[in-house]
């Protein structure tokens, strides 16, 4: 985005009352951030949610100074920009009404067309909880993820370090600015994380991790992903607002079930009990409800047919058996309407461009 741009997105963000939902208004109803700050008082008015001490703060100049200020920080450091009307701006976010009008980034981040997951839970991980993420992130790599995360103490900090260790991009989206890292112990972390991965944030620098910043953070952490997953929560925490948050997104949320007498599966078995998430034990449950099995070998289907050339009778009866799976000799005939011996002629040909395999019993299915 241009600093031209950028400005007046951050003069928005900066202007006291305003918030995402009303920006969005105020760009949508005017075209644009900069027409905002060039809208009359009375149009303005029009506009749902904008009362007079808003247009105030519009209108008040010292907004695009605070602005020219943090323009010059990011441009100094290097800080990547994008609205939410841009294409380079996460697409799960740009579906939340509340997801910030700004993102700002570090490092080399690459979500497009991936699977991303976010994975929060207590600060007081146990070994229960660093063994289920351990086993768990070296089996999902399998599918090349995104693993988000908050960066924070106990389980956001060990999903983020396995993600690395198997070399899956991670992110940390943080409550505060890019010019610091909370807590300061995870400075190695977040500067490995650029490597593959980075950081988000929607705060501006010199902005403290408030109580209420983390809230807001994880609205962003549910934003992001496919799903999310409660590892280990205590009865009440961070994770269940994100959990929370998700679930008001029309997002999957999982939680990994514990005894009823550890004090960090609390969370996580009221989740499941609440139906406000699915009970997870491996990367098997998530394949299962997010369809991600069927959607590789759809996936797989059509890299097939990118390099192998089907005829027409061909192309009828392997669509058919990568829809039916195996199928007999007989009811392959008979679904795709072709005569015994012309079915066997059409198979060993499909068997020898190696898209079809033979089993047992006169039994095929597609590879």
């Amino acid at each position: 985005m241009k600093n031209e741009h950028i400005l007046y997105y951050l003069a928005l963000q900066s202007t006291e009352g305003i918030g995402d939902i009303n920006a969005k208004k105020l760009i949508a109803h005017c075209g644009g951030a900069e027409a905002v700050f060039k809208e009359n008082a009375k149009s303005l008015e029009k506009i749902d949610g904008i009362g007079s001490k808003i247009i105030k703060g519009i209108q008040n100049s010292k907004q695009l100074h605070k602005a020219e200020a943090e323009l010059e920080f990011i441009n100094k450091n290097n800080i990547q920009v994008s609205s939410f009307l841009e294409d380079d701006y996460p697409e799960r976010l740009k579906h939340c009404i509340d997801g910030p009008i700004v993102l700002f980034q570090k490092g080399k981040i690459n979500i497009k067309q991936q699977r991303i997951i976010s994975i929060v839970g207590t600060r007081n991980i146990t070994n229960y909880g660093k063994s289920f993420l351990k086993e768990f992130i070296a089996e999902i790599k399998k599918y090349n993820p995104v693993i988000i995360s908050g960066l924070a103490y106990g389980i956001d900090v060990f999903a983020h370090q396995q993600a690395m260790e198997n070399n899956i991009q991670t992110i940390g989206v943080l409550a505060h600015g890019l010019d610091t890292v909370y807590p300061k112990i995870h400075q190695k972390e977040a500067e490995r994380m650029q490597v593959n991965g980075g950081l988000f944030t929607e705060f501006w620098s010199n902005t403290n991790p408030d109580k209420e910043n983390f809230v807001k953070r994880n609205r962003i952490v549910a934003g992001l992903s496919e799903a999310t997953i409660v590892v280990e929560s205590a009865s009440r925490g961070g994770s269940l607002i994100t959990a929370d948050i998700a679930n008001s997104y029309n997002r999957d949320v999982f939680a990994v079930p514990g005894r009823i007498t550890d004090q960090f599966s609390v969370g996580c078995n009221q989740l499941i009990k609440s139906n406000k998430a699915a009970l997870i034990n491996s990367v098997k449950d998530l394949e299962y409800i997010l369809n991600w099995e069927t959607e590789d070998k759809k996936l797989k289907s059509i890299q097939k047919q990118l390099f192998v050339e089907l005829n027409i009778e061909e192309q009828k009866i392997y669509d058919h058996l990568l829809k039916e799976g195996k199928q007999s000799l007989d009811l392959i005939a008979l679904y795709c309407e072709f005569p015994i011996q012309k079915t066997v002629t059409v198979l060993f040909n499909l068997e020898m461009k190696g898209v079809v395999k033979p089993l047992p019993g006169k039994i095929y299915e597609a590879v």
